[in-house]
């Protein structure tokens, strides 16, 4: 995995800086994260909906430690004190994705002294976007994300030990739960093959409903229960290859209940697919 900051510095450079996977946190960067401050990493764009938009999603539901916001410069003068963590929005592509495609995802990392901000423990990193895919695309879900990365970043601390936590794939342990929830997905986010309800039945008989993003809005706003949304992240627009990435998240307690991606192409579509389906119904 190749990632690079979304830092004033590096903005022209976009994903020039390669760099290997981020270290797992240790015993002791699971301490020092209990203790830090989280500095919520923002565009230097005054207008960014971005800064709007986790702004309101970290007020309402960052909890696990106290927090500010400072701007992208001060995190390159902040981010070697360990006395801090940080939420900082990233820019990454995969090494067998051939299709150049890059993505944003949001990263909550630990400050170290180490040269390389590729160095800097890793506590979690969740996809939001394909890069430069209107903030719409994600925003409305931010605070289920939020809630999301707290709850992995205890699991972190907690369990230190366990470097399976590096892997979203963690979580398809809890596939079995599944049954007796409702998914909700948006039409967009289903490849053409299952694009009904009833397409949908074939391959998967528990509960399932298509809907508009607002319905997957108000689940999120109400933390409704025994519910789960499909969170997708694929190519966007006229670009037709790169990676999908498939993830169902509860909107009551905000645990992950699978990850799953692919490369996109002319077998396999930019989203939910029945090999998908077939995996949450064997259980």
């Amino acid at each position: 995995m190749k990632k690079a900051f979304l830092i004033a510095l590096l903005v022209l450079f976009a994903l020039a800086a390669a760099a290997q996977q981020r270290p797992y946190p240790t015993v002791d960067d699971a301490e020092k994260f209990r203790t830090s401050e989280t500095c919520v990493v923002l565009e230097d764009n005054q207008l960014s909906f971005y800064n709007a938009e986790i702004k309101d999603a970290v007020n309402k539901c960052w909890k696990v430690t106290p927090f500010k916001y400072i701007k992208e410069t001060e995190f390159n003068v902040t981010r070697t004190d360990p006395s801090f963590s940080f939420i900082v929005l990233t820019i990454t592509n995969f090494s067998n994705d051939k299709s150049g495609s890059a993505y944003d995802f949001l990263n909550l990392l630990l400050g170290a002294d180490v040269e390389n901000l590729d160095e800097l423990p890793e506590f979690c990193a969740i996809p939001l976007s394909f890069a430069g895919a209107p903030e719409e695309e994600y925003s409305y879900k931010l605070g289920l994300i939020i809630r999301f990365m707290q709850y992995h970043a205890d699991l972190v601390i907690q369990n230190p030990a366990t470097s399976a936590l590096r892997y979203l794939k963690y979580y398809n342990k809890n596939v079995p739960e599944i049954t007796g929830k409702t998914i909700l997905v948006r039409a967009e986010d289903l490849a053409p093959e299952i694009s009904t309800e009833e397409k949908i039945r074939a391959y998967y008989p528990n509960k399932v409903r298509i809907v508009e993003e607002e319905e997957i809005i108000t689940a999120i706003e109400e933390k409704q229960k025994d519910v789960l949304i499909v969170h997708k992240v694929g190519p966007d627009g006229v670009k037709q290859t790169g990676t999908c990435m498939k993830m169902l998240i509860g909107t009551d307690d905000a645990i992950m209940y699978y990850y799953d991606s692919h490369l996109v192409d002319s077998k396999n579509a930019n989203g939910l697919l029945i090999s998908d389906l077939r995996r949450l119904a064997r259980f």
